[in-house]
């Protein structure tokens, strides 16, 4: 009887493992099904993360992420055979990016989002878009070395807030944070004198200022306060799709074709750091 029990206790085991097994397998490609059936492609972007990911002038999308993502949907319809592939854009948050990828509503996130390893344990990355770091814009009237004592605007809940953070404990300096909803809202802090400073990526702090009415009056404050490896975001589990959008990105930088990118929208800070072309020669993996 016993031996009996055991062989039925097994035979469940092994019929769950089964069952498991199929369902894991049910999500692998589920993306590229998805696009396949709907012939949609679902893309989320910022509105203020100028250079990267920002509503143009036509009000539509642009930006070197963007751009980047626009070829991927250029890619998946030869790949896919799906030359009508239609790509619908959907404006999201730093609050909202996240939960966006993870529920389905976007498939790709084509902003200016560091990977980190917390947010691998929510959604995976593609392969490294940008290198950057996060430093500090202010007006050219109140620039200053002395940082003890001022008003720092920074958006909550992102890498450069928790970069200062500890930049601050660890020097033990006393600022104020003042907390704003975007990208926008930090320039217009600076702009209003409700804060002294801005923290942010460095080439957003850039474009900022570069986009600002009267551009002369902004300074960037030569300081760095972190690494902040950008790189696409899309959800987990879903390896087909994430090999799809690096096979693009390889593509991109193993070419070369990426400095056409780059040039429209990073040419005016100059030629590409060597960091940025050690990242492309790494990246650009070969098939």
């Amino acid at each position: 009887m016993r031996t009996h029990a055991l062989a039925g206790m097994l035979a469940v085991l092994l019929a769950s493992a089964g069952c498991a097994s199929m369902q894991q397998g049910a999500t692998t490609g589920a993306t590229l099904d998805r696009i396949k059936a709907t012939k949609t492609l679902n893309l989320g972007y910022r509105d203020s993360s100028v250079p990267f990911s920002f509503v143009g002038q036509d009000q539509k999308p642009s930006g070197y992420s963007v751009d980047l993502c626009t070829r991927v949907a250029d890619d998946l319809k030869r790949d896919l055979g799906l030359p009508d592939l239609a790509v619908k854009w959907t404006l999201v948050t730093v609050e909202s990016r996240i939960p966006a990828v993870q529920n389905g509503t976007i498939d790709l996130e084509c902003g200016s989002t560091t990977n980190t390893l917390s947010r691998q344990a929510q959604v995976d990355f593609s392969l490294t878009t940008f290198v950057t770091g996060a430093s500090l814009l202010t007006l050219r009237e109140t620039v200053t070395a002395n940082l003890s004592g001022l008003r720092i605007a920074v958006i909550p809940g992102t890498t450069t807030e928790r970069a200062l953070k500890d930049a601050m404990d660890k020097s033990s300096t006393a600022v104020q944070l003042v907390s704003v909803k975007d990208h926008a809202e930090g320039r217009a802090a600076l702009e209003q004198k409700t804060a002294d400073t801005y923290a942010s990526d460095r080439e957003i702090l850039i474009g900022l200022a570069l986009t600002a009415q009267n551009p002369a009056r902004f300074v960037l404050v030569d300081r760095y306060f972190s690494y902040e490896p950008y790189a696409l975001m899309l959800r987990r589990g879903d390896p087909d799709f994430r090999i799809a959008v690096n096979r693009s990105l390889a593509r991109l930088y193993r070419t070369g074709d990426i400095t056409v990118i780059y040039r429209r929208w990073l040419g005016a800070l100059g030629a590409p750091s060597a960091l940025e072309l050690a990242v492309w020669a790494i990246e650009g993996l070969p098939e």
